[in-house]
């Protein structure tokens, strides 16, 4: 008999008005702040500052080694930024790269929040052993890119690039 009991109950609809009644919370005058005893994170890193700051400081002359994934020996590569320009958090880079003996327009962004750097190189890239449509991509600034290819067959490249000159060194940001 106990078992047909909780079986009953379950089977019995309830009428709409029984269910538990509502109580409204009360309302909490003091924020939330003073309730844990500790303010609220304030970010104080200014991405579109440090983009004016970089448009300005940031070395012009750039050279390095690009390094094919697939085979192949490293190439020489120079990168001339001729024409800086900050966007809010965007620094607009225009220029030209100089791949082995092959020298081409380049074209890019620099995001001075991210340092991520995307660069197409305009013009005809399969002089320079790189394939069209292709971009370096690079997510710590020029310091260490890669070609990133439009196809999947094609595995890309390394780029490491070093600012010329004893005063050019990269400004060092700490982790937000």
């Amino acid at each position: 008999m106990t078992v047909v009991i909780p079986l009953l109950l379950a089977a019995v609809p309830l009428p709409v008005g029984s269910a538990v009644p509502f109580q409204e919370p009360v309302a909490v005058s003091t924020p939330l702040s003073e309730n844990f005893g500790q303010q609220a994170p304030v970010r104080t890193f200014d991405p579109v500052a440090r983009a004016v700051d970089l448009a300005t400081t940031m070395p012009r002359k750039w050279s390095g080694t690009y390094q094919p994934f697939s085979s192949g020996a490293p190439v020489t590569v120079e990168l001339d930024v001729s024409a800086v320009q900050a966007m809010g958090q965007m620094v607009d880079l225009r220029g030209q790269i100089t791949v082995g003996s092959t020298t081409l327009p380049v074209q890019g962004n620099l995001n001075a929040s991210s340092d991520q750097l995307d660069l197409l190189v305009l013009g005809d890239v399969s002089s320079a052993g790189l394939e069209d449509g292709g971009r370096f991509l690079g997510l710590q600034g020029f310091t260490l890119s890669g070609w990133t290819a439009p196809r999947l067959t094609n595995p890309g490249g390394q780029l490491v690039l070093n600012p010329v000159g004893a005063n050019a060194a990269p400004a060092i940001r700490g982790l937000w």
